[in-house]
């Protein structure tokens, strides 16, 4: 046998104990692919976060801020009764639903009838029973009290997963007529839902002027109820 025929044999031989030592491997194709973080799921709204200029937005054009919390490494003297509240990893505040109640820090000084935007921006990351979306405030005059409070007129109750923006006009109360705005806002307290055990990631909060108030009004106020009709005779 030649030195060829025999190097010939011997790649022969390597070839088949391969194909035989691959017997029963699951193929590639059989394998899980590997997990990858998809895009964020925003639901669409009247103002959005732009993250190219880290500015909120109202239909395209930026919104004045008097103040713009964006919690980069930090809870930025925001706290809560009962909830735990931690920096995210990248920016914004993880919170762990046990009691409602988030605050800012007090003193804010915030002149009501200039700033009647309250904008938050968040996405949830576990369900829970019962949402609220409350948005109480004190001033130099009063504490917080159920009667004075915002809901939001846009973004309430995200899904798991999804992020939205909360849009407040509190010059339009759900309790407290003008108050906001005839008020220095000292500061402000979000109440998320009633029950414990949902999850949140809380990316920014604002206050902000409102340059066009009919951008928000078609559905600033309640759709009335209907008529009762008069009982027979």
């Amino acid at each position: 046998m030649t030195r060829l025929t025999r190097i010939a044999a011997s790649l022969v031989l390597v070839g088949a104990a391969a194909v035989l030592a691959s017997c029963g491997r699951p193929t590639d194709k059989a394998r899980a692919p590997a997990a990858s973080a998809g895009p964020i799921v925003e639901r669409p709204g009247p103002v959005r976060w732009n993250a190219a200029t880290s500015a909120f937005e109202l239909n395209g054009a930026p919104l004045k801020t008097v103040k713009l919390w964006t919690f980069d490494g930090s809870t930025d003297g925001f706290t809560a009764l009962g909830s735990k509240i931690t920096p995210a990893p990248g920016s914004g505040i993880a919170v762990t639903i046990a009691d409602p109640t988030i605050r800012s820090p007090k003193g804010l000084n915030v002149p009501g009838g200039q700033y009647p935007l309250v904008l938050v921006r968040l996405t949830r990351t576990a369900p829970a029973a019962v949402w609220d979306g409350a948005l109480y405030y004190s001033t130099a005059t009063h504490p917080e009290t159920i009667n004075f409070l915002g809901k939001p007129l846009y973004g309430a109750n995200p899904k798991v997963g999804e992020t939205t923006t909360l849009v407040y006009d509190m010059s339009r109360l759900a309790v407290g007529g003008p108050d906001w705005v005839q008020s220095t806002i000292d500061q402000i307290r979000f109440d998320v839902e009633d029950k414990p055990g949902g999850g949140f990631l809380i990316r920014q909060i604002a206050i902000a002027e409102n340059p066009d108030p009919a951008a928000l009004g078609a559905v600033a106020a309640p759709a009335a109820a209907p008529a009762t009709p008069a009982p027979k005779s």
